[in-house]
């Protein structure tokens, strides 16, 4: 079989699996287990051949054009380089834990075959976004992961949470997919095709009219997709859908897909040097805010979510700089920390029987009740937080050498400016992702809150697959030795400086939020537990409070003792109240956006309603009315027409008359 046949199979068999599951959801529902995961798994395995026949080298292109469109053509067409091929085995391992995981995860959910063939037809949308070569079919894959973001997303559609999140995040990523589009259309114009081979061709001859334009719009619709500053508020509310899902959305699809977008088109990017400092802007904002937002956040899967945004940043900080193999390189060993992070989380949710224990102030030393999490999220943890050797390490080094060589001039990929830019807030967030992953860390396994009931052990689904993502984790990181044909032939050797630096930030972070853990605990041991609870706004409290409420019942219950050791709020001090709330961002749109398109939407009702109707029930009444009154004169008594003959006759000859008397 050709590589090219494989590569088709890879997104085919996953929209098979969800095709049958949706058909034979109801009727056999024995099926549905096997046709959630064995596709997906047969596509991993495909994958992988894939990726070993590609090896790192030539890209292999293949093409047919579909419908002649008389203008620019739009090919069903392949391209399949380093990375994409190892963007996909990337995509297949986590979307197959996933279903794996999902089956103990939701094995009493009675919507879970609807759930488990979206989640396949996720997957199959974004190996098709990995392994296009033609705009418009990437194009089909994109849009495509957003419908099946927003089910899945208001999985539990009974949860006002659940289904406000899901509208908002289909809402704000197609507020980015409009100029997205129109972005596309305008660099295909230019380039005068849709396939990105011809595309690239015409960027590096010059062909490209109007870069800057081009590359801001390309930035809006990754903005929306990859939740990057400013389009990011949908991601942390995302979490109210079911956890496997988070980890599927933050590992391997939906965001990691703008990034991947970028890396695909990089040199479109790279000829308007304003959008690469743009992006710089966009990638220090984007990782620096969400950094200081994790650290005050109580629900564990929000941390996990504005952690996801952070690392985007990072990403998009490679790609600012110019060096696309740091950034996917960083989306691998990201995916899978991340995927483990999410699925840990679950486990310890599902410990607890319900989501209502995920603020992390309430949870009570759960090392001896989920021994596979504790251990495995121990390793995703030392990777987020790029301590060596763990994978994050060598990932986020990748990326802040980058940085570093053009901040000082050692080459000319892109602006110095940027690099500067994601080198300092690559740095600050380095420092910062540390701090929260150590205060994670310990509200979760060491904390004092309350004593969930014991629903006994987890699934062996679920924690096999805990086992499984701790091993790239831990050890994917020294893939910059074996692998650097698949990133552009890239030197991804750590660089002493920023090593150092970056480590010994990061070891900085770590400690001193443990400082501040054992400062906070020795104070609450003074105090009775739920103090804080009971008065917040002692140490600005009250807002946090606030935003847990807001999400009840799914993250949590204001009214239970919370641990009152919490080292984020001694770290933020003052800054903690906003950082809480995520920086108020939301409140800003609600502002400018929201209410005035409420306030529009209001004045068009009342104007449907008491203008337009006013003159389409006048026009109704009119015939009524001349109905009825000449409905009054038939009243079929022949006496009563004749007088009424008789006196017309009379008052026509009166009048013909009085104008002959005139005359």
């Amino acid at each position: 079989m050709t590589t090219t046949t494989l590569a088709v199979l890879v997104p085919l068999l996953p929209f098979l699996g969800s095709a049958a599951g949706l058909l034979l959801g109801r009727t056999a529902p024995g099926f549905v287990r096997p046709l959630a995961v064995l596709p997906t798994l047969t596509a991993l395995v495909l994958a992988v051949l894939v990726a070993v026949r590609q090896g790192g080298h030539q890209a292999i292109d293949a093409a047919t054009e579909l419908t002649p469109t008389g203008s620019v053509p739009i090919e069903l067409a392949l391209h399949i380089d380093g990375f994409a091929a190892l963007v996909a085995v990337l995509v297949g391992l986590v979307a197959s834990c996933v279903q794996i995981y999902s089956t103990g995860y939701l094995r009493d959910d009675p919507r879970y075959p609807s759930y488990a063939a979206l989640v396949s037809l996720f997957t199959s949308a974004m190996l098709l976004v990995v392994y296009s070569g033609d705009l418009i079919v990437l194009l089909v894959g994109w849009e495509i992961m957003g419908i099946c973001s927003y089910f899945l997303v208001g999985h539990y559609w009974e949860t006002p949470e659940a289904r406000a999140a899901s509208i908002k995040a289909f809402l704000v990523t197609k507020l980015g997919d409009v100029p997205f589009l129109i972005g596309l259309f305008a660099l295909a114009t230019d380039a005068g095709s849709f396939r990105i081979t011809k595309v690239l061709g015409a960027v590096a001859s010059g062909g490209i009219d109007h870069p800057t334009l081009i590359a801001l719009l390309l930035l809006a619709g990754v903005a929306g997709k990859s939740a990057l500053f400013p389009l990011h508020t949908w991601l942390p509310d995302a979490m109210a859908g079911p956890t496997p899902v988070s980890a599927l959305i933050h590992a391997a699809t939906m965001v990691a897909a703008g990034v991947y977008f970028i890396a695909r088109l990089l040199p479109v990017f790279q000829a308007s040097s304003a959008a690469m400092v743009v992006l710089a802007v966009m990638a220090a904002v984007t990782m620096a805010g969400s950094a200081l937002a994790a650290l005050a956040q109580d629900d564990i899967k929000r941390v996990l979510a504005y952690s996801t945004i952070g690392q985007l940043g990072y990403m998009a900080g490679a790609l600012a700089v110019g060096d696309r193999g740091a950034a996917v390189f960083h989306l691998l060993s990201h995916g899978a920390f991340k995927a483990l992070l999410f699925l840990a989380a679950g486990v310890i949710i599902h410990a607890s029987g319900t989501n209502s224990l995920a603020a992390m102030s309430r949870m009570k030393d759960l090392r001896a009740r989920v021994p596979d999490a504790y251990w495995t999220m121990t390793v995703a943890l030392l990777a987020l937080a790029a301590i060596p050797p763990f994978s994050g390490f060598f990932s986020k080094e990748a990326v802040l050498g980058a940085a570093e060589h053009v901040a000082t001039g050692h080459t000319e990929h892109a602006p110095g400016a940027a690099g500067w830019i994601v080198l300092v807030a690559g740095l600050i967030t380095a420092v910062l992702t540390a701090a929260y992953a150590t205060r994670l860390w310990l509200l979760a396994f060491r904390g004092r809150g309350a004593e969930a009931p014991d629903h006994g052990r987890q699934p062996l689904t679920m924690t096999v697959t805990l086992w499984v993502l701790a091993v790239p984790s831990l050890a994917f990181g020294l893939a910059y030795g074996p692998l650097p044909g698949w990133f552009d032939g890239r030197d991804l050797t750590p660089v002493l400086t920023t090593s150092v630096l970056g480590t010994g930030l990061a070891l900085v972070g770590g400690l001193v939020t443990y400082g501040a853990w054992r400062h906070t605990t020795a104070l609450a041991a003074s105090a009775p537990l739920g103090a804080v609870a009971a008065h917040p706004e002692a140490d600005g409290g009250l807002v946090e409070a606030e935003a847990i409420a807001s999400h009840a019942p799914a993250y949590g219950d204001v009214a239970s003792a919370p641990d009152p050791a919490d080292p984020g709020r001694l770290l933020l001090g003052p800054l903690h109240r906003h950082a809480a709330v995520g920086f108020h961002v939301d409140a800003v749109y609600t502002a400018l956006f929201v209410r005035p398109v409420q306030a529009a939407a209001a004045l068009v009702r009342f104007l449907d309603r008491e203008v337009v109707d006013t003159y389409v029930r006048g026009a109704g009444a009119l015939p009524r009315w001349l109905g009825a009154a000449v409905r009054r004169a038939q009243t079929g008594n022949v006496q009563t027409y004749v007088s009424a003959l008789l006196a017309g006759t009379v008052v026509l000859v009166v009048a013909a008359l009085l104008v002959a008397t005139g005359a």
